[in-house]
Order: structure tokens, then C-alpha cells, then sequence
């Protein structure tokens, strides 16, 4: 039977459609959503990635949000330790008389994704693809990502991306009224859960009781500083 519920039937338009051809005669852009894909680990965005290549999309902009651990390559950050996050800010900052040039040349990975598109040798690509070009064109691939986001129709990402709030601010990702699509989501449960817990050493509890002995011993915010250090005694 020929559909009666949308435009298709008889070759008409619903009055929806006509709004929407009325607003681009006004000349007002449409409200067109991001796409974000939130997987599990780093690995599955590359596999994903990796398919994408292979559909008649791969050409459609896109961007991967990931870690300072998988897209810095300042010589001295990406060889540190855990405190990458901590020394990018510090170069951001200029603290110790030094900047990072990598970030500030992270304008040409955009511009460069930009010609490919311009040119439609556009295709999708994998961290590993943005880290080696931000090798080449000495730009920051973990900035350039963020930039990307802005005209990018898909984002792929890792669920706590999307599900943890200060991640969320910090990346400045918006998700009212865009499509998240959520791959393998039986694994939400323990990556929400992760996303809300912190965990401490006993160590740590004991550094932290003497530091707070310390302020309430020298009348320092004594009202503040006791309820937290009753907390740490009753932890240890």
C-alpha cells in the first residue's frame, strides 16, 4: 500500500517539509547534529575507523577526541610518565620560560583536512594517520582533534567522553539535540561508575590526616579542617 504518513506519498510535501525549504529561502541555516560515537578503548575506534574507510561515507568530516597519552608528540612530554597532562599545561601556561610550538602550529592539521575535503580526497582516519601527519607538519594532533570537532559530523570518542561531566566541560562537547550512538553499551554500567569514583591509598589518607592536624593545631580554618580530618580517622 503507498505510505500516507510523510512526504513520499503522491509526491507531496507535509507541511514540515515546507517549513523547512521556507527557512532556507530566508536564508537561515538548519540545525544539522553531530554524530558522537562513544566505544569502549582507543582499539575499537580504529577498527571502527578503520570500516568507515570501506562505506560510501568516508569521505564525511570527522574527528576522534582521545588522550595526551595517545596524540602528544612534544619529545619531552609524550616520553614522561603519568604527568603529561600536568606538563602540557605547564608549556601552555609558559610557566618555566618555555612554550610549545607543536601547539601552536596545530592550526595546519585543520587546514590541511580542509584542502584534502576542498579537493574530496578526503577519507576517514585513524589517531595513528593524525599523529603521523602532526609529525611531519610539527602541529599538535591532540589539539588539532579538538579544532576538527567544530565542522566535524562525526566524533568518535571513549565513553567517559560522553559520560563524564568534567571531561564533557573540559572538551567542550554539547550533546543536547545531537545523536549519540553507543557501541557495545552493556559496558556503560562500569564505565559510569568509574566516571563517579575516586580511590586513595592508605597512605595517602594518613599524608592527608597530618596535613589536616597540622592546620587544626595552628587555627587555621579549624571549622573547616576538623570534619575532614574526622573523615580521614574514621577511613584509616
Amino acid at each position: 500500500d503507498p505510505c500516507t504518513e510523510c512526504s513520499c506519498d503522491s509526491g507531496k510535501e507535509t507541511a514540515k517539509d515546507t517549513g523547512n525549504k521556507k527557512k532556507k529561502e530566508n536564508g537561515e541555516q538548519l540545525f544539522v547534529p553531530k554524530i558522537f560515537f562513544g566505544t569502549r578503548t582507543h582499539k575499537q575506534i580504529s577498527q571502527i575507523t578503520r570500516e568507515l574507510k570501506r562505506t560510501a561515507y568516508s569521505t564525511v568530516s570527522m574527528t576522534i577526541l582521545s588522550s595526551r597519552d595517545y596524540t602528544c608528540i612534544h619529545p619531552t612530554v609524550s616520553s614522561s610518565g603519568s604527568n603529561r597532562n600536568e606538563m602540557c599545561v605547564e608549556l601552555l601556561e609558559g610557566k618555566h620560560g618555555k612554550s610549545c610550538l607543536y601547539y601552536h602550529g596545530s592550526h595546519k592539521l585543520g587546514e590541511h583536512h580542509a584542502l584534502q575535503s576542498a579537493h574530496r580526497v578526503y577519507q576517514a582516519w585513524d589517531i595513528e594517520d593524525l599523529v603521523s601527519l602532526g609529525k611531519k607538519l610539527r602541529a599538535c594532533p591532540y589539539f588539532a582533534a579538538r579544532e576538527l570537532m567544530v565542522g566535524a559530523d562525526i566524533v568518535f570518542c571513549p565513553y567517559n567522553y560522553l559520560l563524564d561531566p568534567q571531561i564533557r566541560e573540559s572538551m567542550d562537547i554539547n550533546l543536547k539535540d545531537q545523536v549519540v550512538i553507543l557501541d557495545e553499551a552493556h559496558n556503560i554500567e562500569d564505565c559510569a561508575r568509574e566516571s563517579v569514583s575516586y580511590s586513595v591509598t592508605e597512605s595517602q589518607l594518613r599524608a592527608a590526616r597530618e596535613e589536616l592536624d597540622f592546620m587544626v593545631n595552628n587555627n587555621i580554618r579549624q571549622k573547616d579542617h576538623e570534619p575532614l580530618r574526622a573523615v580521614c580517622c574514621s577511613l584509616t
